[in-house]
């Protein structure tokens, strides 16, 4: 007996493809046997390699094409969205992609699942639609005050999605999650940038004071947190899924250098990012009712992709990128 049809849209991205791997290889028992197609535009974060010997149809594709959305969308039982623009400082340079893909896009995908009748829908989406916070953590009741263009145009998305799960009855849930981190993340995020770095003995930049706190979360959990609320999140309710360890980006960073060897000379002090949110932290209260709990610590899973991304070098090269001072 077959199991359901999932749609992944930007699954050739760095959570998207670990999502897919995961259903693929049977974590998730209630999508045993599922057949999995993935619609990704290929934008330079999205990666044909991420899906190797991935049993999977491919569909290349812009989540904003309504024609393509109409014939690719009908037929599955379950619509996971994962594709997004989703870098601050990229945002922060130019901002209209962000809005055409996290808000005209989501618009599209949900309009196409509301044509077709789809059963399940899964917004992805991030904790910094919230702005920032000096103690305490959100809960999902939080007031939206992002303070990005690229945190703006998520909650928009999110809008759009509980719009329609209230207006049209459509069957859309939104998760929220902490920095992701983890094996194939395209080296601009901090994680992935210093340690490609660190292992090529060139220095890292640190913002400001490195005071900044973010909540840090394996993306095998963040996919395992997302596969939850598909299976028994409410439509359109919002479930936090929170990581293993809040750390200041100094904290950060004191831990990537002892895990490559290197020593804090190899650390240069840079201008703060505009409008750098302080703090992150969600209160993941709701989804742990369903039975949620991360299992990689953060150390575990820090040396892990350390070890990685060693291995894989051709990442440090075809895959690196040309800010100096951008994460």
């Amino acid at each position: 007996m077959s199991g359901p049809r999932i749609l992944v849209t930007g699954g050739a991205g760095f959570i998207g493809s670990h999502y897919v791997h995961a259903v693929l290889a049977g974590d998730y028992p209630a999508y045993a046997g599922a057949e999995v197609t993935v619609l990704d535009k290929l934008t330079y974060a999205g990666n044909p390699a991420n899906l190797a010997d991935a049993r999977c149809e491919f569909v290349w594709g812009d989540l904003c094409d309504p024609e393509l959305l109409a014939k690719v969308v009908p037929g599955h039982d379950v619509v996971i969205n994962f594709a997004a623009e989703s870098h601050v400082d990229r945002s922060i340079a130019g901002s209209a992609e962000f809005v055409r893909t996290n808000v005209l896009g989501v618009q599209a995908l949900l309009e196409a699942c509301l044509e077709s009748g789809t059963p399940r829908v899964v917004q992805v989406s991030t904790d910094e639609v919230y702005g920032s916070i000096d103690s305490g953590s959100w809960d999902e009741d939080a007031a939206l005050r992002p303070r990005s263009p690229y945190a703006a145009s998520k909650a928009g998305g999110d809008l759009v999605a509980r719009a329609y799960a209230v207006t049209h009855g459509l069957p859309v849930s939104i998760t929220r999650c902490g920095n992701n981190y983890g094996p194939r993340q395209f080296p601009e995020k901090v994680i992935p940038l210093f340690i490609t770095r660190l292992l090529d003995g060139r220095k890292v930049p640190l913002y400001g004071d490195g005071g900044n706190v973010r909540d840090w979360v394996h993306v095998e959990d963040h996919c395992r947190g997302v596969q939850l609320v598909a299976e028994r999140g409410a439509p359109g309710e919002v479930y936090h899924i929170a990581g293993t360890a809040e750390l200041t980006n100094r904290e950060l960073t004191g831990r990537l250098l002892a895990a490559c060897g290197r020593d804090w000379d190899m650390v240069r002090y840079v201008a703060d990012r505009k409008g750098h949110d302080r703090r992150y932290s969600l209160d993941d209260s709701k989804l742990r009712v369903l039975g949620f709990a991360p299992r990689i610590s953060f150390d575990e899973g820090l040396a892990e992709t350390v070890r990685w991304y060693a291995g894989h070098p051709e990442w440090r090269i075809s895959q690196s990128v040309d800010q100096e001072e951008e994460y």
